[in-house]
């Protein structure tokens, strides 16, 4: 299994919209390294759902359920999307701020490369990233 950090502004889909619509497709994604990172994901990976801009905040659990295809709201067959459904809102949201100041992810993609919205994260990133959301 895989870990993963996809982002959303809440203005446009939020983890309660996510909720509610209890599975999506990750659309809107027009940059490269994002979209080989939906490439590589699977069925049963993980990825923590993160609030952009507003909040700037993980806020919850998600599992990719379909592998990537292509996406449906462009003809141009370089982009992709995956499936994916909600698994846990967090307990406890884990900030920028918060991630910034643990020097445990100090390799963290989201801090390396904040503008990309489909981030790669190593099994000990999510665990850490729990832990500080008082989910371990």
């Amino acid at each position: 299994m895989k870990h993963w950090l996809i982002k959303s502004e809440p203005f446009k889909y939020s983890w309660e919209q996510f909720e509610k619509d209890k599975q999506t497709f990750w659309d809107g994604v027009r940059n490269y390294q994002a979209r080989n990172n939906l490439r590589d994901m699977s069925p049963g990976d993980w990825c923590l759902f993160y609030h952009s801009n507003e909040g700037k905040e993980v806020v919850g659990i998600a599992e990719v359920v379909k592998a990537a295809y292509q996406d449906p709201t462009t003809d141009n067959t370089q982009w992709v999307v995956v499936d994916v459904k909600p698994i846990k809102k967090l307990r406890k949201k884990v900030s920028l701020a918060e991630m910034k100041g643990d020097p445990r992810l100090s390799d963290l993609g989201l801090l390396k490369q904040p503008r990309l919205s489909v981030i790669a994260l190593t099994e000990t990133q999510f665990n850490i990233i729990l832990e500080m959301a008082d989910e371990q």
